[in-house]
């Protein structure tokens, strides 16, 4: 599919992968409707950061993802559908699992069903290499078991399931998008990389981390955006899942230690109790495949982790984007 002149919508847009994808459908010449988030205070979230120019191209819709009724308005006279929305963080899923299941699969389920009736083009439903759980081989392949160790992991696999019977059951023309650990600018504080970033940029010495031996595949958020570009042009990923991953890993303190290096070394890394997972729902391995993705599109990784660590620092060095960050208190 040719995505030049399309009519795309992108739920989430207002997040961080949402906004970086924004941007690059705009350079693909996409005609964009990004629905963000209604809220009282008229945030656009990170979409608000872009220049005027930018945001003279985008039509803003502000609904509810829950909502099917502004689900289906938001997607009328739309070809395609990028589907970002969700909530996504795993300790608040603990405690708040409802809020998951009405977010991931009711969500996703208003977007797939709209979908069907209005006779989408293309659909593309995010999903997350948390659904995977610890690995069981590596590097892991689309065909590896589904395990749920969190009550966000087991949304994501039930949205990821209501997506699949629609292909098999209207023959919809949806696939699911798996990215592995995207990193960058505009990453919320509860992922890893911005907690350390944001709490060494603001002078602290001890870095408060959970578990530092978990691995992970982490993926620079542009490039991310491109898998995602380059999947929905690829017509014989329809009804199938794919990775966006670097087939690579990284320790968690092994990464924490060389940022302590690039940004301070005399700070030093502590285990904050209150971070650790419970031990069963803690995931150790995340080590991807990109063999499909290679096979069926034209994505190439274009940022090593270094490349984007860099950049990523250079994000939250600005004083005005540091100052979104709580980096005394731990985010969840």
């Amino acid at each position: 599919m040719e995505l030049k002149n399309k009519r795309v919508l992108i739920t989430g847009a207002d997040g961080f992968i949402g906004s970086h994808l924004t941007e690059r459908l705009l350079e693909e010449g996409c005609k964009v409707k990004a629905f963000v988030y209604y809220n009282s205070f008229n945030s656009w979230g990170w979409l608000d950061t872009l220049s005027q120019d930018q945001l003279s191209q985008l039509e803003i819709f502000s609904g509810d993802i829950r909502d099917p009724n502004g689900v289906r308005t938001a997607m009328k006279d739309i070809d395609v559908v990028f589907h970002l929305a969700a909530l996504i963080a795993i300790p608040f899923s603990y405690h708040s699992p409802d809020s998951y299941i009405d977010t991931n699969i009711k969500g996703t389920l208003n977007i797939i069903q709209a979908a069907k009736d209005l006779n989408i083009e293309r659909v593309l439903v995010t999903s997350t290499s948390e659904v995977y759980g610890t690995a069981q081989y590596i590097p892991i392949d689309e065909k590896h078991p589904r395990q749920p160790q969190s009550p966000y992991s087991a949304s994501k696999i039930g949205a990821d399931c209501i997506a699949e019977s629609f292909y098999r059951s209207f023959n919809l023309p949806v696939t699911i998008v798996r990215p592995f650990n995207t990193f960058g600018p505009r990453q919320s504080a509860r992922a890893v990389i911005p907690t350390i970033i944001s709490q060494l940029l603001n002078g602290k010495t001890e870095i408060s981390l959970g578990d530092l031996t978990p691995t992970r595949d982490l993926l620079y958020v542009k490039d991310t955006a491109n898998g995602f570009i380059e999947i929905a042009k690829a017509d014989s990923l329809i009804g199938q899942d794919c990775n966006i991953a670097t087939q690579s890993e990284v320790s968690i303190g092994d990464l924490a230690a060389n940022l302590v290096k690039l940004l301070n070394p005399a700070a030093r890394i502590v285990q904050d109790e209150n971070r650790l997972r419970p031990e069963k729902s803690e995931v150790f391995r995340l080590y991807g495949s990109k063999e499909k993705i290679s096979q069926h599109t034209a994505w190439k990784q274009k940022y090593t982790l270094e490349e984007g660590l860099k950049e990523t620092i250079e994000w939250f060095s600005i004083p005005g984007n540091l100052s979104s960050y709580k980096a005394n208190i731990y985010n969840i």
